[in-house]
Parts: structure tokens; sequence; C-alpha cells
């Protein structure tokens, strides 16, 4: 699968869904969303890690760049949508781990993919937090002894991608920073309505409904402008 260079960040440029799926089974990485906010602001940091893994269009801004650069057909990937797909591609066949939120949260994202995916082999879970060295050492001993083939950790950034590299390095499989995709799959956050995410307008949606976000939002300026004259 075809990569760039966004500002430090290596972002790969998927033309469907299946195929990064295929392509992060095949190399049992991390996948981590890439947005115009970690282009522009990633530390080193979380660059060299996105960089060791595979990083995914997540958000317009990057497809956008990937298309100028010469990938055309490149797509973009939601995480929320992303995880689902990849329940949905292998819940017959293989097994999950899940990680993140509150306990009442997670436990109701189990149960949900538990209906809308008869079979599918949930080997543990848990919520997101972990207080302690000693539950860190016990959360990574329960996943060593389940052997998920995936497991999916909705922290928020840059947390959860820090989180998963420390489990990578005692039990390599494939990871996903989730985000607030439990919130989302649950219906405890409404995500925006089919026309603005057909529109690339999903984040005006998430402006218009918390105008507090606005200090984050001026950064796509400054992504517009760059993506004008520099990329």
């Amino acid at each position: 699968m075809e990569f760039k260079i966004l500002n430090g960040v290596k972002t790969y440029a998927p033309t469907s869904k299946q195929e990064l799926i295929e392509y992060a089974f095949n190399k049992k990485n991390m996948l981590i969303a890439v947005n115009a906010e970690k282009i522009l602001h990633s530390s080193k940091e979380i660059k060299n890690l996105i960089n060791e893994n595979i990083g995914y269009p997540d958000g317009y801004g990057a497809v956008l760049i990937l298309r100028k650069k010469g990938n055309k057909n490149a797509i973009k990937v939601p995480g929320c949508e992303l995880w689902l797909q990849i329940i949905e591609s292998y819940y017959k066949t293989k097994s999950f781990y899940l990680i993140g939120a509150e306990q009442h949260v997670v436990d109701s994202t189990v149960k949900k993919l538990k209906e809308d995916f008869k079979g599918v082999n949930i080997c543990n879970y848990r919520n997101g937090y972990i207080k302690t060295e000693q539950e860190k050492q016990d959360l990574i001993k329960d996943i060593k002894e389940h052997k998920p083939d995936v497991v999916f950790i909705a922290m928020g950034s840059p947390r959860q991608e820090q989180f998963m590299k420390s489990l990578q390095k005692e039990y390599k499989t494939v990871y996903q920073g989730l985000g607030g995709s439990f919130d989302v799959y649950t219906g405890r956050i409404k995500r925006a309505s089919k026309w603005w995410r057909d529109n690339n307008l999903e984040w005006a949606n998430r402006l218009i409904k918390q105008p507090s976000r606005i200090k984050r939002q001026i950064h796509l300026v400054r992504f517009v402008f760059n993506l004008v004259l520099k990329y």
C-alpha cells in the first residue's frame, strides 16, 4: 500500500477499508488515525510512533493532501467505522479484546456487539482507567493469556497511542485506537448525519454543537493555507 510523508507524518493512502485492514493483519501493527491536527501539531514522539506503524487518513484534510501528492484514489477512513468493519469482516474467525471508556460504557459496547454480530469472540474487556503499574501489568498478563487477534483501545489521543506502544512491546498483534468510538457506537454521542459526513463537514457539525472547540479548529485555517501553498 502506498504512503506519503505529510509534514513528517507517514500516512498511508488506502483505496478501501478492506485494503487497509488486510495490510494491518499482514503487518500486525497499530492503526493510528491521522487528521489535520496530527499533521500540523504532532510531537516528535507521536510522529515516530505513527511512522513505525500504520497511519491512515481519518480526516478529510489528510485525504486532500494525499490526492494532491498523487494518490488520486485515496479515501477517508473514519476510525469509528474502521473498527466495526474489522469486526464485521472477521467476527467469525478472529478474537477481540476491548479496553477503554467507563465500565458501564464498555459493558454496553460489548453487549451491543454480541447482539449485532452473533457469535463474536470478545475474549475479554475492561474500562480505560488503569491507575497503577500493577493494573497495567495485570492487563498485559491477561492479554498474553487470551492472545487476541485485535486489541481496540478507546482512551483518546495521544494517551491511547502511547498505551498501545507499551502493550505492543509485550504482545504483538493488531491494535487500533478508537477515541470516543464506544460512545458513538452505543448512542451516547450522536455522530453527524449522513449529509454532513458525505460533504466532509463533520468538523463543522461538531463546532456548531460545541462552540468551545473554536480554539482547536483555528488550525484548520493554517492547514488550508499550507495545503494551497506548501504541500
